[in-house]
This record gives C-alpha cells, sequence and structure tokens, in this order.
C-alpha cells in the first residue's frame, strides 16, 4: 500500500498555480518524499534558518534587524553576495526567496554556495555561480552557472518529463556569450522556492507552485551548503524564509495518506475536511500536519 501510494503521489504537483501561469507545463513529478516537504506546515518564521548571516555578506549589503532581508545599497561596478546564517550537510529542504523583479536588474543570481565562495568581486558578475563553491541560476536570463560557466537554460522545456529520481537536467555542453538562446527568458516571479536535496547531491528550483525539476546533480556530499544570492542592483531586497525538510529517512504511510487525502479534496474544498468520516485524533493530524 505505502508503495503504491508513494507512485501515485510522484506524479502529483505541490500546489494549484495560477492559469495563466507559464510554469505549469514546465514542471516535472515530485517524489513523495519533496510532496511531503512541500505541503507539510512551515516552520516559525523566526527559525534562525531563516537568516541571512550577519559575517559573511558583501559590504555591500545590509541586513533588516530581523536577519532576514538582506537590501544592497548603490555601488559601481561591483558585485556582491551573501549567505544564509546556517548551512545543511543532509536532509532535503526547502527555502523560500522573495525577489522583486523590479529590483534585480543583470546578473541577478539565486543558488547556493559553500563556506569559502567569494562575496565581493569588482565590475557586474555572476558572483553565486561564478566559481567551483557555488551554483546559481540567474533569474533575467534563466542561465544555470558554476564554476564560471553557463550550462545552459533552466527550466528546459525538452527536459519536463525528467523527474527527480531519474536523470535530472543538467546539460552537457556550455554556452558562450556569442551563442544565440533558442528560447526566450521566463520572467520568474518574486517567489521562488530553492529545492536543496544534501542526501541526493541535487538542488531544484519551485515556481508558481510547480516543481522544475533538477538544476543541478552531483553536489559535494557531507559539505555544509548555505542558500546564497548575489546581485549588482541597488535597492534590491532579498528576503529568505525556511520553510521545512525532512530526513532521507523515507515518508511514514501516515503522512503519505494524509497528504493523498488533501490533494484528493484539493484547494477549493480543504473546508470540507470536518465531513470525512474519520476519527477525531485522524481529523486533528489533518488539520494540523498540513
Amino acid at each position: 500500500m505505502g508503495l503504491f501510494l508513494s507512485a501515485w503521489l510522484y506524479g502529483r504537483g505541490d500546489s494549484t498555480p495560477s492559469s495563466s501561469s507559464a510554469f505549469p507545463p514546465l514542471a516535472v513529478p515530485t517524489s513523495s518524499r519533496l510532496a511531503l516537504t512541500l505541503n507539510s506546515s512551515p516552520v516559525s518564521p523566526g527559525d534562525v534558518r531563516s537568516h541571512w548571516s550577519a559575517i559573511h555578506h558583501s559590504p555591500h549589503f545590509l541586513l533588516s534587524p530581523c536577519k532576514q532581508e538582506v537590501t544592497r545599497t548603490p555601488a559601481e561596478l561591483s558585485s556582491d553576495a551573501v549567505r544564509a546564517e546556517m548551512g545543511v550537510k543532509s536532509g532535503l529542504h526547502v527555502w523560500e526567496l522573495m525577489w522583486s523583479p523590479k529590483y534585480r536588474g543583470s546578473h541577478a543570481v539565486l543558488g547556493i554556495s559553500m563556506q569559502d565562495c567569494p562575496l565581493q568581486g569588482s565590475g557586474y558578475n555572476v558572483l553565486i555561480g561564478g566559481d567551483s563553491q557555488s551554483w546559481g541560476w540567474e533569474l533575467r536570463t534563466n542561465q544555470l552557472w558554476h564554476d564560471g560557466q553557463t550550462l545552459g537554460c533552466y527550466p528546459n522545456k525538452r527536459n519536463r518529463y525528467q523527474s527527480e529520481a531519474g536523470g535530472s537536467f543538467r546539460p552537457k555542453f556550455s554556452m558562450s556569450p556569442n551563442t544565440k538562446r533558442a528560447e526566450t527568458p521566463l520572467l520568474i516571479p518574486e517567489r521562488v522556492l530553492l529545492v536543496l536535496d544534501a542526501d541526493a547531491g541535487t538542488l531544484g528550483f519551485v515556481v508558481d507552485g510547480s516543481f522544475l525539476g533538477i538544476a543541478f546533480k552531483d553536489l559535494p556530499r557531507g559539505v555544509e551548503m548555505f542558500p546564497a544570492i548575489s546581485s549588482v542592483r541597488g535597492g534590491a531586497r532579498i528576503r529568505l524564509r525556511y520553510l521545512n525538510g525532512t530526513a532521507c529517512n523515507p515518508p511514514a504511510l501516515m503522512a503519505l495518506c494524509g497528504l493523498s487525502i488533501h490533494q484528493f479534496l484539493g484547494h477549493q474544498r480543504q473546508n470540507e475536511m470536518d465531513k470525512l468520516p474519520l476519527p477525531p485524533f485522524l481529523q486533528h493530524y489533518l488539520h494540523s500536519c498540513f
């Protein structure tokens, strides 16, 4: 039963996106482990994993008093980065990043970094993904970056049917600056979810409720990884929030059943959960955990 339910959940999304969104056709199936994480109640907004680092950031970034938002001060010919205060070495984790398209400019990158990733550089460049210690998604061009190389466009329409579990998207070519892009870059909305599976060594993103697949694989195992961003835009404000995470253990059958009930009802009928013929304990579980 558990295996059947897990396989059934594998093909279901985490939420119902807007009908006008361009991202649902690009979505790939999620594993039951990721689906549970995306549908679980978020942790407290004050969790320390929602904090930007007060130490590891460019001097051109200012932290808010709550440390959940950073603002880049105007600075000419400078590329600036900041990483989270706390990283992870294991488990599957989801962070929310809020970054208005109006305040991105060029070289607006979000992704992950190790501890030694450069956080400030001269000129206007990609920092997160600009060296071997970081992996980044440039939002304006949709390009993936690592070790100073572009690895292709993300999401990729030709790879939309690839799943998280089997052979994720990572182009085997590099694009030079003079290479003509085959696809027009998508406008990435303000809210993006960063999905890091430290156990599998993968990084992906969720946009408008759609998991767009694995952007990077073969990440170093057992090494602390931090959510990170880089920007060249004066006035750019980026907010970070840790939503949830899970260990590498298989999902519990009770959690899978609870998720299947929520997904069967859909967002429009969540208020009808009390009508289900279930004991009070299970009713409370469904209301409190999802």
